[in-house]
């Protein structure tokens, strides 16, 4: 059967037989799906649109008037309905955030001001202990700015790139 409206598409049969199709395609949903798949195969095929001009216009025009759907505001219990609504939820969350942030970079400078406050006293240490094991105190204060000391050794800023 699908050969056969092929060919009557293509225009390669008499008109006795494409009567015949042409009843077979009204009467069967199978045989009317194989007419419009192959009149969309040849659209296809010879690059013509299978929309009309306007048909983008004519869509959105028509979105245009339909009504807009506006979702209805949510059931409350019967408290929350007597008492109005505390709208200074969130400024007060982001007040308390930015306090709790503010405290954790301060308590942070803090201990690192009083680790290097205690350098000072490591150094005179490290000076007895040169002078015991022969080091030169130079080179122990020298090394010892770049020794790890307290959290921040294992900070490390991170950049990534595209």
């Amino acid at each position: 059967m699908n050969e056969q409206i092929s060919a009557l598409i293509d225009d390669e049969m008499n008109a006795a037989d494409a009567a015949h199709i042409i009843t077979a395609i009204q009467s069967s949903s199978a045989a009317a799906d194989a007419w419009h798949q192959y009149h969309l195969i040849g659209d296809a095929m010879r690059g013509t649109n299978a929309l009309s001009a306007g048909f983008k216009q004519n869509l959105m025009d028509k979105l245009e008037l339909e009504p807009t759907v506006l979702s209805p505001k949510p059931l409350l219990d019967h408290a929350a309905e007597v008492s109005p609504p505390n709208h200074k939820l969130p400024a007060a969350w982001s007040i308390a955030a930015s306090f709790a942030a503010v405290m954790v970079v301060g308590w942070v400078a803090l201990q690192q001001q009083t680790q290097s406050d205690n350098v000072l006293p490591t150094a005179s240490v490290a000076q007895n202990a040169a002078a015991a094991a022969a080091i030169p105190a130079e080179y122990l204060l020298a090394h010892q700015a770049t020794a790890p000391s307290g959290s921040t050794y294992y900070i490390q800023s991170v950049s990534y790139s595209e």
